[in-house]
Parts: structure tokens; sequence; C-alpha cells
């Protein structure tokens, strides 16, 4: 990237003790993953969160997390100061999100033999629905779903493990997850559409101030304006995400 650093000054306000310390959820591995060989944190977010650091002149530390509520519980700790989420009004204390970067599917998966074929039909007495604890679709159906029970258990490959073990009837997630999920072993089937769209934006403890937050929110519109963020998606591969619309 050629664009100029960030006014040094506010280099602080992001990285007190001189190095900026990134949050990355390895939970959600359409933005970020361990490289293979290195075992390193790589991915979209990862991509970004250098990036940002390069622009405030200052060298990154990535601290990764195999779940997002983690990952989110560092940041508003100020363990971290910047991070990755699901934009959620359960997660707004202590936090300033910016815009969406990028947009994901929240899909239902189900055994090749339920009679569930559309979503409006998940929310039914009597239906257990596993989901990754404190992932945004968690935060999502807790407010949505009425008459189901939510089953909440520790990750993503937890939740989907428990319905091919016929413990859940429905399992929420990412829509790639639950359609890698399908392809891996026959039985089970992902439902046509979506119930959420999961809005990707970045993330900075609340107490650093007006001046940090409209930087970073800068940052990410320009990212997306200049074509960063869908550089990065091709660049890892990642199918079925969308560069979140600017404004």
């Amino acid at each position: 990237m050629t664009q100029q650093p960030a006014s040094p000054g506010l280099a602080p306000a992001f990285a007190p003790g001189g190095a900026l310390r990134a949050s990355i959820n390895l939970g959600n591995p359409i933005l970020a993953h361990r490289d293979p060989a290195s075992g390193e944190p790589a991915g979209v977010s990862v991509d970004l969160a250098r990036e940002f650091g390069r622009r405030l002149g200052v060298p990154v530390e990535l601290v990764a997390f195999e779940r997002a509520a983690l990952s989110v519980d560092a940041v508003r700790a100020e363990r971290a100061d910047i991070g990755f989420f699901a934009v959620d009004p359960a997660r707004g204390e202590g936090l300033r999100f910016t815009a969406p970067y990028v947009l994901i599917e929240g899909a239902y998966l189900v055994p090749q033999a339920s009679p569930v074929s559309e979503n409006g039909q998940v929310d039914r007495e009597g239906t257990r629905i596993s989901v990754g604890a404190g992932s945004a679709y968690d935060l999502f159906l807790t407010r949505e779903i009425h008459e189901a029970e939510i089953v909440r258990l520790e990750g993503a490959p937890r939740a989907l493990a428990a319905l091919r073990a016929g413990e859940v009837e429905v399992a929420a997630g990412i829509r790639q997850l639950l359609e890698a999920e399908a392809a891996r072993a026959e039985g089970v089937r992902v439902l046509p559409g979506r119930f959420m769209v999961i809005r990707q934006a970045m993330g900075v403890p609340a107490g650093r101030g007006a001046a940090a937050q409209e930087l970073l929110a800068s940052f990410v519109e320009e990212m997306k304006a200049v074509g960063f963020v869908a550089d990065a998606l091709k660049r890892h591969g990642v199918e079925g995400a969308i560069v979140a619309p600017s404004g």
C-alpha cells in the first residue's frame, strides 16, 4: 500500500505500550486461521491489523483466540488495542465499532432426513439449536428465537459435532463452515437462504477517545474503497463473503 501513515500523534492512543496488540478470532476461519507452515495467525483480519500498524508506525502483536467471546473480552478489558468482531448490540459496552468491512451469511445445518426445509421452520418447540457460545449468531438467536432451545457449546466444531451425534436438531453457524461440514461427510445439509447477515467490523476500547475511533473508522472505509479488503479476500481464497458497502 502506498497511502501515507496516520498522524503519529494518534499512535499512543492505539498502542500505549509501544506495539499495536491486535485481537484475532481464530474461531471465524473465514477471516483468520493459523498458517499451516508457520503456525502463525493469517487471514484478512491479520492483513488489516498489519496495515493499520504500518499506518501508525508501530509494530503489531497478534493476540489469537479460539472463540469470538474471548477476543471481544480482550479488547473490552484493554488486553488488546484493536479487534475484529461481528457487530452486535450485546457487544457494545466498552467497545466502539467501525462500519463493517465484510458481510457473511449465517445459516442452519440439519440432518439429511430432517423434515425442516426452510429457516422459518426452525423456531419450534422441541427443536434444539447448537451454537458456538458467544458467537454473533448466538447473540442474534438469543434475541430472535422464542420457541426452540439454544444449546451453547464451546466453539463451532463442537456445535457441528452435536448435530451429527443427534444431541440437537439444528446447528447454526457461518454458511461457509456449514457447507464444508456437509461436503465432508454425508448425512447433513444446509438450509437454503440465511437467517442473518454477520457484519464484521473493527473495534477499539471505548476509552481510547473519539479521535482514535474516527481514525479507525476512516481506515476501514479506505480499505474498502481502495480494494484492500477485496484483494485480501481473494488472496486468502475466501468465498461467500463480500465487501460491505461503504457509508
